[in-house]
């Protein structure tokens, strides 16, 4: 009687079949998908986002300084997102018109992948008489903000600065650090407001802006 024999399984079979099994584990013992067996490398490239500020109606400027920014540099590691130090800058500003009643202080990425931007900080109500904006200012609890101020939560979710965190290796990122001042003392908004909406009410009411740009890149 012939002896039977198993069917010869060639080397690249075996690397095959255990890869799919390696692949099943990974996935919990379900069959892995196409895009999990090849993974799909998005590309980034896209056009230039524009000048936020070059969008909206023309008011007159004023000036904004900073010990640890300078206009057009690299913002400093240690005003970056974790693992580094995530304190928001120290920030000055002056020549505003006599008009002002409060000032609203926001930082935009208008460079972040998708049709919005991110918004890395907005403090609201801050009083006429605020001039300065100390080192670490951001931190969430908001203690180190003026009575009657508060953070809004921006785009990662946090009431206060989070810092610069563009995807790895993608180009250079633009960080619009911005005083807005305005005719009155109090916007309609309270601390539960979008980013985006406090800027829309923002915007009735500026009589004048003060912009600062640091840019990063990891």
């Amino acid at each position: 009687m012939p002896t039977l024999r198993e069917p010869a399984i060639h080397a690249p079979e075996v690397e095959e079949r255990a890869g799919a099994r390696l692949g099943m584990m990974e996935t919990g013992g379900r069959r892995p998908s196409r895009t999990e067996e090849n993974p799909v490398v998005m590309s980034l490239t896209r056009p230039l986002a524009p000048d936020p500020y070059s969008l909206l109606p023309v008011v007159p400027s004023f000036m904004l300084t900073s010990d640890d920014l300078r206009q057009g540099e690299r913002l400093p590691d240690g005003q970056a997102a974790p693992p580094h130090a995530n304190v928001s800058p120290h920030l000055h500003w002056e020549g505003f018109p006599p008009q002002t009643r409060s000032f609203f202080v926001t930082v935009f990425d208008p460079d972040a992948p998708g049709p919005a931007g991110w918004w890395h900080w907005v403090v609201v109500d801050l009083p006429v008489t605020t001039t300065t904006l100390a080192r670490g200012a951001g931190s969430p609890h908001g203690d180190n903000l003026p009575s009657g101020a508060f953070h809004l939560r921006g785009d990662d979710g946090v009431p206060g600065y989070v810092g610069a965190a563009p995807p790895p290796g993608d180009r250079e990122h633009r960080y619009f650090f911005a005083v807005h001042a305005l005719d009155v003392e109090h916007l309609t908004t309270g601390p539960q407001t979008m980013p985006g909406a406090a800027a829309c009410a923002a915007t009735f009411h500026t009589i004048a802006r003060a912009v600062l740009v640091a840019t990063y890149r990891r």
